[in-house]
């Protein structure tokens, strides 16, 4: 299938591209590099440099005439969002809406896959591990855009004939993902531990996220595409890990020595996180297959060989 993956030269988006390649898809890539890289981008795949809100976007879209749009192109930090909500508005609403309306008047547009996100929608007060029955609560204009997002996409698909995954991503870690965005803390305390200074931590460390491993993101992106499923579907492990117990694990993984300072907790930020997979499961069969343990080992090594 003729698949565009936007932010395909980002941290999830380019190991999605990947794994799409590998299905035996044409795959076009929409980014305008303002995070991702090039070198990110497998060479077969087509790179167009574009900001997703943009004319030049549209026109592209529009001449590749995609049977898929995979949409990861976003403004992904929570505590962005909350200081600048109309730039964050303007990236997750305005964009999705310009290439998704793109896609679809080039009259192939069969099924779109939308990264959403499995913890800032959802809020505070559902019960852990989070079902997609749960009300969405967003407690950030992050979630709330994302929510937004998928709001549009059910419209437009009733209107457009296409069908929708809405995958609500846990808290996604691994090779690729910049420490620099404040959006991965394991991103970051793995440089921090690379460069031997120490880690910080917001609030008491005792708020928890469900982390899943980007491969395993790949492969459910690949598996909902294979299925056209139709609906929201968590993507995470169902497990809490709190962010003290995460520093001390990575600490003992990389064999540094450095001290945990705590700072002042950060607006819009949530106490408790962890999604409930269960959904997937049943229509694909689909499970983390990287354990946490294992993922940060790999983490650690990929930062390890990329100091840039």
């Amino acid at each position: 299938m003729r698949v565009c993956v936007t932010g395909g030269a980002g941290f999830i988006g380019s190991h999605v591209t990947a794994r799409l390649l590998e299905d035996g898809h044409e795959v076009l890539v929409l980014d305008d590099l303002s995070t991702g890289r090039v070198e990110h981008v497998p060479g077969a795949a087509q790179l167009v440099e574009a900001d997703i809100r943009s004319e030049v976007a549209a026109v592209e879209l529009l001449a590749f005439a995609p049977e898929v749009l995979c949409h990861h192109a976003a403004q992904i930090d929570v505590r962005r969002s909350m200081k600048d909500p109309v730039r964050d508005t303007d990236i997750n609403v305005v964009g999705l809406v310009n290439v998704l309306d793109a896609a679809r008047r080039g009259a192939k547009l069969a099924h779109v896959l939308f990264a959403s996100t499995g913890g800032a929608i959802y809020g505070d007060g559902a019960k852990i591990p989070v079902t997609e029955e749960a009300t969405c609560a967003p407690g950030s204009v992050y979630g709330f855009n994302k929510w937004l997002g998928e709001q549009a996409l059910q419209f437009y698909a009733r209107e457009g004939g296409f069908t929708v995954t809405r995958l609500r991503y846990a808290n996604v870690y691994g090779p690729r993902q910049r420490p620099d965005t404040e959006a991965g803390v394991v991103a970051i305390f793995s440089q921090r531990l690379r460069d031997g200074v120490p880690l910080v931590i917001y609030g008491d460390g005792e708020q928890t996220r469900d982390f899943v491993y980007v491969g395993d993101v790949a492969e459910a992106n690949a598996l909902a595409l294979e299925r056209q499923l139709d609906g929201a579907f968590n993507v995470g492990t169902g497990v809490e890990t709190n962010i003290n117990t995460l520093a001390r694990t990575l600490i003992n993984k990389s064999g540094q020595t450095v001290p945990l300072v705590h700072e002042g907790a950060r607006r819009g930020e949530q106490r408790r996180s962890a999604i409930h997979p269960g959904r997937l499961q049943a229509a694909t069969g689909w499970a983390p297959r990287v354990a946490l343990d294992e993922g940060l080992a790999m983490t650690l090594d990929w930062m390890k060989d990329h100091p840039g």
